[in-house]
């Protein structure tokens, strides 16, 4: 098995790394990618839909609409690096390395979800 060369200022390609892991396991490494990237899109829908539909304070609103869509953004360039992190610990025969991305999926939807909320009861008590 190769390992990767630090001497050389390039990283090599995956390809050129280690070797073919079993294709499974390849395969669903790209799945787990492409969730993260329609969940990134998801994120940055519901930003637009914030911004449009989510009654109450328009800095608030903006505010909360604006966070998810970046959020949505660096979901979508995390989740490559880490299939590609992911793809290449498999080819080396490594263990996986660990993500942040679900945490912070997960705290930025609670943040987005409590911040609504209080926007649509805010509303309705006007």
């Amino acid at each position: 098995m190769m390992d990767e060369p630090r001497s050389s200022g390039r990283r090599p390609r995956l390809r050129e790394v280690g070797e073919s892991p079993d294709y499974r396991f390849t395969l669903a490494n790209e799945r787990t990618f492409l969730a993260w990237v329609r969940t990134a899109l998801a994120m940055m829908a519901a930003g637009v839909a914030v911004i449009r539909f989510v009654p109450g304070l328009t800095v608030i609103r903006h505010g909360l609409g604006f966070l998810l869509i970046g959020i949505g953004g660096l979901l979508a360039a995390a989740s490559y690096r880490h299939w590609e992190r992911n793809e290449r610990a498999m080819r080396l025969g490594r263990e996986l390395p660990q993500s942040f991305i679900p945490r912070l999926v997960a705290g930025s939807l609670v943040l987005a979800a409590l911040v609504a909320l209080a926007l649509v009861i805010v509303d309705l008590a006007d």
